[in-house]
This record gives C-alpha cells, sequence and structure tokens, in this order.
C-alpha cells in the first residue's frame, strides 16, 4: 500500500491513460484500476485543469493532455538513458573488451544514444545518432521481441518496410513472417542475433532493457569479429561468454529506471 495513495492513483491513472488506443470514459478508468469513480473524477478534473488531461465531452472521455507530452520531450533533452546507461556500458566493454552500445526504437528504426568503443576493435558503422532499421539490428530485433503482437505487426504491415542494406550478403528479414519467428526467437532465449546484415565481417547479439511496467525502453548490443566463428557451435561459444555481463548491464539499467529488471 502507498504512503501517498492520492499520488499512487494519480500516477496510475496517468499511466492507464498512456497505454490506450485513445480516449476513454471515466468510468472505465475506475473499473481497469479498482478505484472508486468519485476519486477518478476528482483526479481527472486536476489533471484536466493543469493540462495533463484532456476531457472530450461530446464523447465523455478522458485522453493525455500536452503538458504529458512536455514531460516526455524534458525527458528526451534530459537524456537520463543516456547518462544512466554510459557508464554501464563503459565497465561492460571495459570487461569484455568488444564494442558496445545503446540504442532505442523510433518507429522501426533503432537510434543510437550511447556508442562505447573497445580498444583495437573493429571500426563500426553506429555512432551516437545513427540511425538503423531495427529489423536488421540485434539491439533493435531486441527491442521488437519485447513489444506486444499487435504493436509489431502495426510497425510492419507491409513489405515495403523491410529495406534492407545495400552491399551484405546476408539480406535480414523480408516479410512479417520471417520477423516475427526471428523475434519470437529472441524472446524465448533472452537474447537477439545478427551476423553480416549490417556489416560484413561482424556480429552481433542484443538484450532488452525493459521499464517499470515491461515494456523495452532500449537495446544492449556488444558487437564482435565473426572471422573464424565457421560452425554455430563456435558462434554460440562467443556469445555466451558475453551474454552473463550483458544481462547483468541490461538488469542494473533497467533497476536504475525503476524497471522490471
Amino acid at each position: 500500500m502507498s504512503k501517498v495513495p492520492a499520488a499512487d492513483s494519480t500516477l496510475r491513472i496517468l499511466e492507464h491513460l498512456a497505454h490506450q488506443r485513445g480516449p476513454v470514459p471515466a468510468q472505465s478508468i475506475a473499473t481497469a484500476l479498482e478505484l472508486p469513480r468519485s476519486s477518478v473524477y476528482q483526479i481527472l478534473t486536476v489533471l484536466t485543469e493543469r493540462g495533463f488531461a484532456l476531457h472530450i465531452p461530446e464523447e465523455r472521455r478522458y485522453g493525455l493532455g500536452p503538458a504529458a507530452f512536455e514531460l516526455s520531450s524534458a525527458y528526451t533533452r534530459q537524456q537520463p538513458l543516456t547518462r544512466l546507461g554510459a557508464p554501464l556500458l563503459a565497465k561492460l566493454v571495459d570487461h569484455i573488451g568488444e564494442s558496445a552500445h545503446l540504442a532505442v526504437l523510433h518507429g522501426t528504426d533503432v537510434l543510437y544514444v550511447v556508442e562505447e568503443r573497445a580498444p583495437r576493435r573493429p571500426s563500426l558503422v553506429t555512432d551516437v545518432g545513427v540511425r538503423l532499421p531495427a529489423h536488421l539490428t540485434a539491439s533493435g530485433r531486441a527491442l521488437l521481441s519485447a513489444l506486444p503482437p499487435a504493436q509489431l505487426r502495426a510497425l510492419y504491415p507491409d513489405s515495403i518496410v523491410f529495406t534492407q542494406r545495400a552491399g551484405v550478403a546476408n539480406t535480414g528479414p523480408r516479410t512479417y513472417r520471417e520477423l516475427k519467428a526471428l523475434v519470437s526467437e529472441a524472446a524465448s532465449q533472452g537474447y537477439s542475433i545478427e551476423r553480416g546484415e549490417i556489416t560484413e565481417g561482424l556480429a552481433s547479439v542484443g538484450v532488452v532493457v525493459k521499464d517499470h511496467i515491461g515494456w523495452p525502453a532500449a537495446g544492449i548490443a556488444v558487437t564482435f569479429s565473426a572471422a573464424g566463428l565457421t560452425s554455430p557451435e563456435a558462434l554460440n561459444d562467443r556469445i555466451n561468454s558475453l551474454l552473463p555481463e550483458m544481462t547483468a548491464t541490461a538488469h542494473e539499467l533497467s533497476r536504475r529506471i525503476h524497471g522490471a529488471g
């Protein structure tokens, strides 16, 4: 039980509104959250007055207001995920001796927000601010593996979305069915793999960082040379040597952002 029930109820209502496809009636909020209807109306009135909620009187529904958007914009400006993730990735790279990066999902792309390069390792196309197709990258596949099926399908409605990297032999998934198989495997095993779909001769393994409601907040990937890893067993051995440190890093970042890790 929260020591500040009014604050707890207010935040629960905001979280509930954030997960709806559109504005909803106050009664459905009260029912879903098992809160007194009178309390929900009182909180919604304050949220509406402060701009965190919008009331649509013709529909008798409530949705998120512009002040809620300002909060998300402020989160982006302050870059807390970058600030929290950078020292953890630096420690990870120091321990494993391979380059690592932290990425977030932007539509069907991943945006790299932290890049930590290991000494004497191959140069990478990834860097802070670079975007790459999520379905081709290890971090992107890790993020996609944590999305609800309906959200994944909405992101990839047809084959035109499946862009490919020019000049690489391994082109990656070209259909939703192929992508679904990849992300289902990643969800089942707890990590994703990419080999040669971004850069020939390099492979990556990715794990997801989840927030407090289990939503994919970021993906952590480590990239390494695949030269000499000619058999599936050799590749698996290399991945298994990296996963304990990677998983621990993802759990710690999740904890730091009050996530599910």
